[in-house]
């Protein structure tokens, strides 16, 4: 195997899919990138058996032919090589040369037929969604996803695809994110699967804006193909909660509410609290004004009030801060909506376009 590449192409490449890489794992062969030249192109790929990343850049070959070495290893040294094209040879002892400008790095290598081959998905169902539109969808739901390994499958993001449109949803149990994209599959062709939190962190990492992604799903994983990436991963096991239950049918008050205005005064307010993921900030709707507040014991108060169109009962309500910024921070729109009941039933904030949020009040004593 030999070739030449750019040392930026390269050293991007190898960014992509690195972070796949496991920390801690009995096989060796797992700390390793494949790199294999042919056709005018190396592929890098990357596996910790339940994800799979390969990607692929433009190279000149003068050999093809493929090797495994640690891809921590030559992200290192490529990240140090002076700008332009490096060659790169493996010979029979499976010894690869790195060489550019008055450089030379020596690695050893291993042999790819150690590495795990690509899972096949041969007959497996396939949708093409807009890579933005999955993108954006991935961004305003991932972070409600469960962080709690006693149910595993919470820890993801699920797709369900049908009725002439994909929904993506998350949810901790305490709060829940729902998106949702009109796309065109025959009827017949409806799945639901849920894809692993490492997996959704990859994908928002590589997903653009241009083009399509085919999303292909198998009876135990799926793949993630677009632009010059495939992304294989092992579906999340377990039964998915059934959201639509989750989501109130109703609500008896309807606020709007600057977006960035309300994210900054919940920031400010939070301020002095110490864990945004289990202190509350109490939430006062008055006539036309919305008065936020919260009291940290030994700590220190803090208040705000925002000028709102509310000509609704007067209602007090509790929620997890950092919960209520978590949709504020990814959405677009200049004015959200915020639904309510009473103190005790679940507040549901919404956008301008299908997303839905529904997040649970916290009692504070």
């Amino acid at each position: 195997m030999k070739l030449r590449v750019s040392k930026e192409r390269l050293l991007d490449a190898l960014q992509r899919v690195q972070p796949v890489i496991p920390g801690k794992s009995s096989l060796p062969i797992l700390s390793n990138v494949l790199l294999r030249a042919e056709e005018g192109q190396l592929w890098l790929t990357t596996t910790d058996l339940a994800l799979t990343v390969r990607t692929r850049i433009e190279c000149e070959i003068e050999e093809e032919g493929a090797i495994t070495v640690s891809v921590k290893r030559i992200a290192s040294i490529v990240r140090e090589l002076p700008s332009g094209d490096l060659s790169l040879t493996v010979d029979e002892a499976q010894e690869v040369e790195i060489r550019s400008g008055g450089s030379f790095v020596k690695l050893y290598g291993v042999s790819e037929d150690e590495f795990p081959p690509l899972p096949e998905f041969d007959g497996a169902q396939a949708f093409t969604v807009p890579q933005a539109a999955f993108l954006g969808m991935l961004q305003r739901v991932h972070y409600a996803a469960s962080t709690d390994d006693s149910r595993m499958v919470l820890n993801g993001v699920l797709l369900s695809f049908g009725e002439e449109k994909l929904t993506l949803v998350a949810t901790d149990g305490r709060r829940l994110a729902l998106d949702e994209v009109e796309l065109e599959f025959p009827e017949d062709a409806g799945t639901e699967l849920v894809v692993p939190t490492k997996t959704v962190s990859e994908l928002l990492l590589c997903l653009g804006e241009e083009g399509d992604v085919i999303v292909r799903v198998g009876e135990s994983q799926v793949a993630f193909e677009f632009d010059h990436m495939l992304v294989i991963s092992k579906r999340a096991e377990g039964n998915f909660p059934n959201f639509r239950q989750v989501i109130p049918g109703q609500s008896e008050e309807r606020v709007e509410i600057e977006r960035e205005l309300l994210f900054a005064s919940l920031r400010r307010v939070s301020m002095l609290q110490q864990d945004l993921r289990n202190d509350a900030v109490r939430l006062q709707f008055r006539p036309d004004r919305l008065v936020i507040s919260s009291s940290v014991h030994e700590v220190g108060q803090a208040e705000e009030t925002l000028p709102i169109k509310y000509a609704g009962k007067e209602l007090v309500i509790s929620f997890n801060p950092g919960f209520l910024m978590d949709p504020l921070k990814v959405l677009k729109e200049d004015v959200v909506v915020l639904e309510l009941t009473d103190d005790l039933s679940p507040g549901v904030l919404k956008s301008e376009g299908p997303f839905v949020y529904v997040i649970m009040p916290m009692r504070v004593s």
